[in-house]
């Protein structure tokens, strides 16, 4: 059984265009990496405005650690226009 499923993957797997094309794959990466960006702000973005709510010297430092996630977003459409 095993030995008639073998070649009949591989030519199905040699036929077959790619599941996702070129452009496609690249908007996933976009979207994966502003999920991924949004998902790891909302920790960032509380702790942040809770450190500035009881020191206002701390504003410099949560606005850059706030807005260190969103590089990868910036990141991930360079690479598409490189790509």
């Amino acid at each position: 059984m095993i030995d008639t499923i073998a070649p009949l993957v591989g030519t199905v797997l040699q036929e077959s265009s790619p599941a996702i094309t070129g452009p496609g794959a690249a908007a996933l990466a976009v979207g994966l990496a502003a999920l991924g960006s949004g998902y790891a702000e909302r920790g960032i973005g509380s702790a942040a405005v809770g450190a500035i709510a009881e020191d206002d010297s701390l504003f410099g430092q949560g606005l850059i650690l706030t807005v260190l996630p969103e590089t990868l977003v910036i990141l991930a459409l360079v690479v598409v226009f490189v790509v």
